[in-house]
């Protein structure tokens, strides 16, 4: 059998249970570390999934010079993601994070300049954009079944009473939620944001702090348009957390209920004041789709790692999709269209 891949877990929170599930399931991973800057919640994350042989500390130094691992699982908080990524890159670690990628753009710039000075992968998980169903929708748009994309719509709506410091965050929907949605659309477009308008309130009934309700709209290149409509506080009548959507193309229009529900349709005649359609078939999933959530983000990062080509959610591209959002957040403070840069 190959040698293990060594991995250093970082933050053992809630989410890091998802992660030490997902590598459970491998018998080509070994988690050799735990590290929290509260040690007995290292502790005890390592007592749960049996991780007798773990090293438990509260330092990344200490704990990466002690192991030497050759990757680092970032589970921390998003103010932690640019210090913990930067720290194992010098020590000489491949990293793959929570998202976002940073708390800033500033942090992202740091760390894709560490990334590339140790000449080391720095991925993303973007869970979301592993959904079965939206890379069914990515292949249908990606093979021009409804022409070339025009207009993509989004919608938003869940009524989420998290408690905790959800309820009290600057840009809840925007830091915390948007995101993912951001980064579908970059995936089932194939397209870069070029500027955004946004409109940020906290509605009357909100049991948010601050503004948990957005309206964005985008540019993308290649002239595409790209327009979210999302909120946190909606009570009733939910969409899916994987949103709501409406794709237009130039001979035709694809929909998504963000569940498994997904129906197209493409000119078959046109002439008359309505253009007759045809149904189109959506594709299943094939053995080259990237599902499987955390899962499936582990498995290809490890992958990449070992036969040296970047992932998907490589940090160069993933910072497209934080910028979407930082720039919604500029636009939202200015109250008028701004250009993304990342």
């Amino acid at each position: 059998m190959a040698q293990k891949t060594r991995a250093v877990l970082v933050g053992c929170g809630g989410m890091s249970r998802a992660w030490l599930s997902a590598a459970g399931e491998r018998d080509d991973l070994e988690i050799v570390a735990l590290v929290d800057i509260d040690r007995d919640n290292a502790r005890w994350r390592a007592e749960e999934f049996g991780l007798d042989s773990a090293l438990v500390g509260s330092d990344l130094t200490t704990v990466l010079r002690e192991t030497a691992p050759d990757v680092v699982f970032d589970v921390t908080v998003p103010e932690a993601h640019t210090e913990v990524a930067c720290t194992a890159l010098r020590h000489g670690c491949h990293v793959l994070g929570e998202k976002p990628l940073a708390a800033s753009m500033a942090g992202a710039r740091r760390a894709l300049r560490a990334a590339e000075k140790a000449g080391k992968t720095y991925a993303v998980i973007q869970n979301r954009r592993y959904n079965p169903a939206i890379r069914r929708l990515a292949r249908l748009l990606a093979r021009g079944a409804i022409g070339e994309i025009t207009t993509v719509n989004c919608d938003f709506y869940i009524g989420a009473h998290f408690g905790g410091f959800r309820d009290h965050m600057e840009h809840v929907l925007l830091l915390d939620m948007a995101i993912h949605t951001f980064d579908q659309a970059r995936l089932i477009t194939a397209a870069d944001p070029v500027s955004v308008y946004c409109r940020e309130w906290n509605p009357r009934g909100s049991w948010y702090d601050r503004d948990a309700s957005a309206v964005c709209v985008f540019e993308l290149s290649d002239g595409i348009v790209f327009t979210y409509r999302g909120s946190w506080c909606a009570e009733g009548l939910n969409t899916s957390w994987e949103s709501d959507w409406r794709v237009v193309g130039t001979k035709g229009t694809a929909m998504w209920d963000g569940h498994e529900g997904i129906r197209a349709a493409a000119v078959k005649k046109s002439g008359d004041f309505t253009s007759e359609m045809k149904e189109l078939k959506v594709p299943a999933l094939a053995k080259k789709d990237r599902v499987g959530g955390h899962a499936g983000l582990i498995d290809e990062f490890l992958y990449s790692v070992r036969k040296g080509v970047a992932p998907e959610t490589v940090c160069t591209d993933n910072i497209k999709s934080l910028a979407m959002v930082f720039g919604a957040i500029e636009s939202a403070r200015r109250g008028r269209q701004v250009a993304i840069k990342v």
